[in-house]
């Protein structure tokens, strides 16, 4: 299965889904989950 390439802006709209649904809440590794990449990723983009 190919990689998944993201836009910058996809990046961006991805990491602030996140810090909304931490506000709201959600733990992190949900958070990630739900946004559909791996925790890697996430830490990687941060």
């Amino acid at each position: 299965m190919p990689k998944k390439h993201y836009k910058p802006e996809e990046i961006v709209a991805k990491l602030r889904k996140v810090d909304v649904l931490v506000s709201q809440g959600q733990y992190i590794a949900d958070a990630i989950r739900k946004i559909g990449v791996s925790e890697v990723t996430y830490c990687r983009w941060r």
